[in-house]
């Protein structure tokens, strides 16, 4: 390969896409310009609304590092790799474009409205200067109003989405890019601009427990978790509901910050389904999810602040002291319903939770405890390694009965015939709710209801040792109902599951 460069210096601008392995900006950025620098800028005005303990922090960190030395060895030179800042990104990229006399800025589309303003404000401090910002796709296969109805519209119901999707995507869509042909046209980082990726303590954070979870970062622990995922892929569609069981790919976080390809994920989905694999097809139609609650934010960039169905705004919340302390007994897996708690628990202790758990966890606090969803997402947000704005605010939303195709508002989970169902015998509970661990495999989904016997012989106390149920699930149900009435509609009936 040997493209004729259009700019002489260039500037790659890693984000959300930190990999080498089919990365679309890079390979953009090395076929239009001579010579390359790559920088990566953590970010002031997102730093500074995070914890000072975050593991997304360290995991960026620590893939920073492997990124470093991957450019290092792929360029052959030494003194190549990341250029890593820690400033305001809007002020930083122009500045160091003007210092390395870069003619062309390159990165990956972001489709948040924060990311969104700052590539703007970026794009007009360049022009100024007379230099160029390209964004290309990558964290997407289908984006923005690339996938759209018969009548020219954006879809807002998931099925006929994804059948449109599927019939949509073709080869040159999932198409890899391949960036070490013209690897030599990465250059040496200028002497000043050689320093290794700053540490935590550099950056004003805090180690987490990352390294104790066992989480792998940077591009290779996304390989390695493929390769595990690869081994289970076929049982996806039989064990992704069951918290307990190894069934899930847990590459949430390494998509949300890049470390993996969604090209090559959707090629490999692909494959198996081909050749009969119902666990891929199942996973596929997870990724289509992905695209289509980016395409919604892209489209209805209002539901990042409000209901996608405008009338569920008229929804009264809890509200004042005692939402407060209801929420926070949420947050704080202090419910009494034992499902939700070591869901709570979980994401708490490791920034992780199972899906079928955000779904029962999210919907015990909008439709059990009456408070808003956007509290929940807030909460999510902050403590999620993988928190993405359109996937969580699509959840919470769906959860919610507010969002595109979402469950009607009479669905209401169950915790306990939820945790009887996808945690049949405890044992996900057991985990994180040792204190449980003593009843039986029916007592645990509902301590309340356990003889006094059973529970002094397992040792735990209700209102010492766990909690008493703070509302009574069937009574919370009822008021749901009456609630949702000002959006209420004809249709079926309530249903209970």
């Amino acid at each position: 390969m040997n493209m004729s460069p259009n700019f002489e210096i260039g500037l790659m601008w890693f984000r959300r896409d930190l990999r080498l392995m089919d990365n679309a900006a890079l390979h953009l950025a090395l076929s239009q310009c001579a010579r390359v620098h790559c920088v990566f800028v953590f970010d002031q005005a997102i730093l500074a609304q995070l914890p000072r303990a975050d593991r997304r922090v360290e995991f960026i960190r620590e893939s920073l590092v492997e990124l470093d030395a991957a450019l290092r060895q792929l360029s052959g030179k030494a003194a190549a790799g990341l250029i890593v800042r820690h400033a305001l990104a809007s002020d930083e990229i122009p500045r160091l474009a003007a210092a390395l006399q870069v003619k062309a800025v390159f990165a990956a589309r972001d489709y948040e409205p924060q990311a969104l303003a700052r590539d703007e404000a970026v794009r007009e401090t360049l022009a100024q200067a007379g230099c160029a910002f390209f964004t290309c796709k990558d964290q997407v296969i289908f984006e923005g109003r690339e996938i759209l109805t018969q009548s020219g519209t954006p879809y807002g119901v998931f099925t006929p989405y994804k059948n449109n999707w599927l019939k949509r995507v073709a080869p040159e869509d999932l198409a890899p890019h391949n960036s070490a042909p013209l690897a030599q046209r990465l250059l040496e980082r200028p002497p000043g601009l050689q320093q290794a990726v700053p540490g935590l303590g550099d950056l004003g954070f805090e180690p987490t427990n990352l390294a104790s979870l066992k989480i792998p970062t940077g591009e290779g622990g996304g390989q390695a978790l493929l390769e595990a995922f690869f081994e289970r892929m076929d049982d996806y569609h039989a064990t992704r509901d069951f918290p307990a069981v190894k069934g899930p790919s847990y590459l949430g976080v390494h998509l949300r910050f890049g470390t993996v390809s969604i090209r090559q994920l959707v090629r490999l989905a692909l494959q198996r389904q081909a050749a009969g694999s119902a666990g891929a097809a199942v996973w596929l139609s997870e990724l289509v999810w992905r695209d289509f609650y980016f395409a919604i934010l892209v489209n209805f960039p209002q539901v990042a602040r409000q209901a996608f169905k405008a009338e569920y705004d008229a929804i009264q919340w809890e509200q004042g002291p005692h939402a407060d302390a209801l929420f926070a007994a949420w947050c704080e897996g202090r419910t009494g319903y034992p499902l939700v708690d070591a869901a709570m628990a979980q994401i708490n202790q490791t920034g992780y939770m199972h899906n079928r758990l955000r779904m029962v966890a999210g919907s015990f606090l909008v439709k059990d405890l009456g408070i808003d969803w956007r509290w929940g997402e807030r909460y999510f947000a902050e403590k999620l390694n993988d928190f993405d704005l359109s996937a969580n605010n699509g959840g919470w939303q769906w959860v919610a009965s507010s969002g595109c195709d979402a469950q009607p508002y009479f669905r209401i989970f169950n915790p306990v015939s939820q945790s009887e169902r996808f945690d049949p015998q405890g044992k996900f509970i057991r985990r994180y709710l040792p204190q449980l661990a003593g009843l039986s495999d029916k007592a645990i989904h509902a301590p309340w209801a356990a003889k006094p016997l059973e529970l002094q012989m397992a040792g735990a106390v209700l209102g010492r040792d766990y909690p008493h149920p703070i509302v009574a699930h069937d009574e919370a149900r009822a008021k749901t109902l009456r609630r949702y009435a000002v959006v209420k509609k004809s249709g079926p009936q309530p249903l209970q599951i």
